[in-house]
């Protein structure tokens, strides 16, 4: 539905009653184009378009049927060619780029009269318009065949109360319109006027019925898992594992299933609060549970516990504020979104072995230098236990599905079977081929477009068997390694997010300001679509090396004198 804005720039609010407004709007406040949403909808949205302050478009999956919406303003009849044809050129290019097999919907006013009557268009209207037809009438019938839509105010049979769009002074005329591609005309079972209804001065509301052909929607299911948190009640006697580890995992695995059952697969509702929780959804009024959530919350604010809520709140507003709330589609290398689940598989996959197997050369640091031979020590059970209490529970598996807590609950028979396995690991310098295959999942780093690759950082699903190793070995490694005070990355108790906030904190003491022109920043083994930065809104120049401390870093890591 088309709506004239009187917002400016390009935004998007919840309006009340439960809809949302995208809209674009510019400063002069001459034009203005928009298109709401019930906000059962908002979740639906895939892609918006603002092209100008007289053209947008929403792109919608319902049910797996792909709905473009498209919201116009055209100038008026007084208006200059120059603009006129950079209307419907924007129009055409947004239609054109719409694949055939999509829905589509054209809600604008036209500021033209197609008249009554459809003597040899009878392809693209019906006869019931109103009045005579007018050159900008003339344009939009033309580019209805250009375009192969159909104009449907003029299909139904209505009082001329009902077909008038338009009244000022003693004028009455039709110059807004909808529009839809022929061969959905048979979708629509109705077109009409609200008399009484005034959406905007002089304007009256045009509203369509429009039946959607979907299709039928598949139970949307999960991967079925092992119920592992039952194990520690269905545990009871000793425990006897075998020696080998595609034995012992295989057993795990068929015994947890049998005794303890697997989860249903079917996917848990997704609440949008982060308080909606049992207790509040069990009290009646709504409004009063948020209320004791928040005073919960301003307690809390100067716990460590009560500033990560606040941050949690903070992104939620960012979320809420944002044209496409939820991943369903990706872009292509092109900026085309994919809507298929083949074809946005095939972009993930194409994405991840191109970040994933990209080799940059490096130099080489240390010459001359011959390998020594020591002895390692055997690895012992009490390595174990420590790295058996420093994993953490309640983690995602990896394709093995055994989480830890198997290995936790089986005190120590497990303690003496991952001895044994990582000794023979060690020993034979082969691991298991179950260790060498991960769930790749993507995660959205929330900054930049939700539907591009790269703003999503890969996170792996390892074996937690595989992580036990690594924390074994890991241990060893720290005791005979010295790491420099200032590395603040892969530090347990430090982040890299300390020393910029330091660094801001001292900035900020000394009243130390950036200067705009003789700024400079580099990105360091750069990919592409990382953006630009900026300075007090100005782009900050980018270059490709730096000099510090004698020494010239390179962007693309190396380093030299």
């Amino acid at each position: 539905r088309r709506e004239e804005s009187a917002q400016t720039e390009r935004e998007e609010e919840s309006i009340g009653a439960g809809f949302k407004l995208f809209y674009y709007g510019v400063d002069s406040k001459r034009n203005g184009v928009g298109v709401v949403l019930k906000e059962e909808f908002v979740r639906n949205v895939l892609e918006v378009k603002r092209v100008s302050d007289s053209v947008m478009s929403l792109k919608l999956e319902i049910e797996g049927v792909m709905l473009n919406v498209i919201s116009g303003y055209a100038p008026q009849v007084g208006c200059e060619l120059e603009e006129k044809e950079r209307f419907w050129s924007e129009l055409d290019e947004v239609i054109e780029s719409i694949p055939m097999g999509e829905r589509v919907v054209i809600g604008a006013d036209f500021n033209g009269h197609v008249g009554e009557g459809n003597r040899g268009d009878e392809e693209v209207m019906g006869k019931f318009g109103v009045k005579e037809r007018n050159l900008e009438g003339q344009t939009v019938v033309d580019f209805a065949k250009r375009m192969d839509m159909a104009v449907l105010n003029t299909y139904f049979q209505k009082r001329e109360e009902h077909r008038v769009t338009y009244k000022s002074g003693g004028r009455s005329t039709q110059v807004d319109y909808i529009l839809c591609r022929r061969g959905n005309l048979k979708e629509i079972s109705d077109c009409k006027v609200v008399v009484g209804e005034s959406v905007a001065r002089q304007h009256r509301m045009v509203v369509c019925r429009m039946t959607l052909m979907v299709c039928k929607k598949k139970r949307s299911e999960t991967e079925k898992k092992t119920k592992w948190w039952k194990l520690k009640k269905a545990l009871g006697g000793q425990v006897v594992l075998p020696d080998d580890w595609e034995t012992t995992t295989k057993v795990i695995r068929e015994t947890g299933r049998k005794v303890l059952g697997v989860s249903s697969g079917r996917k848990k509702e997704d609440k949008e609060t982060w308080w909606w929780n049992e207790e509040v959804q069990a009290q009646m009024e709504v409004s009063k549970a948020k209320q004791k959530a928040y005073d919960e919350l301003y307690t809390r604010l100067d716990t460590r516990e009560g500033q990560k809520d606040l941050y949690r709140l903070a992104r939620q507003r960012d979320r809420d504020g944002k044209d496409v709330q939820q991943v369903r589609v990706i872009k292509n290398r092109d900026g085309r979104v994919l809507t298929s689940e083949e074809s946005v598989q095939r972009r993930w996959k194409e994405y991840f072995e191109e970040l994933m197997n990209e080799e940059n050369e490096k130099e080489k640091r240390v010459e001359g230098v011959n390998s020594v031979e020591q002895k390692v020590d055997k690895i012992r059970k009490d390595e174990v236990r420590k790295a058996l209490k420093r994993m953490k529970s309640g983690k995602a598996v990896g394709p093995d599905d055994i989480p830890v807590e198997v290995w936790k609950s089986l005190g120590e028979a497990a303690v003496e079977f991952l001895t044994s396995l990582f000794n023979r690991v060690l020993e034979s310098e082969r691991m298991p081929e179950e260790w060498r295959r991960s769930v790749l999942v993507p995660i959205f780093k929330y900054k930049g477009d939700m539907q591009s690759c790269s703003n999503y950082r890969g996170i792996k699903l390892m074996s937690h068997t595989m992580k036990l190793w690594g924390r074994v070995v890991e241990a060893r490694l720290r005791k005979v390694v010295e790491i420099c005070e200032q590395q603040y990355d892969f530090m347990p108790r430090k982040s890299t997010t300390d020393a910029i906030f330091a660094l801001r904190i001292l900035m900020e003491k000394y009243r130390y300001k950036l200067s705009r022109s003789k700024t400079e920043y580099m990105c360091v083994n750069e990919r592409e679509g990382s953006g630009t930065v900026r300075l007090q809104g100005e782009e900050v120049k980018k270059v490709q090396e730096f000099k510090y401390l004698g020494l010239t870093v390179q962007s693309n890591g190396e380093c030299g004198k």
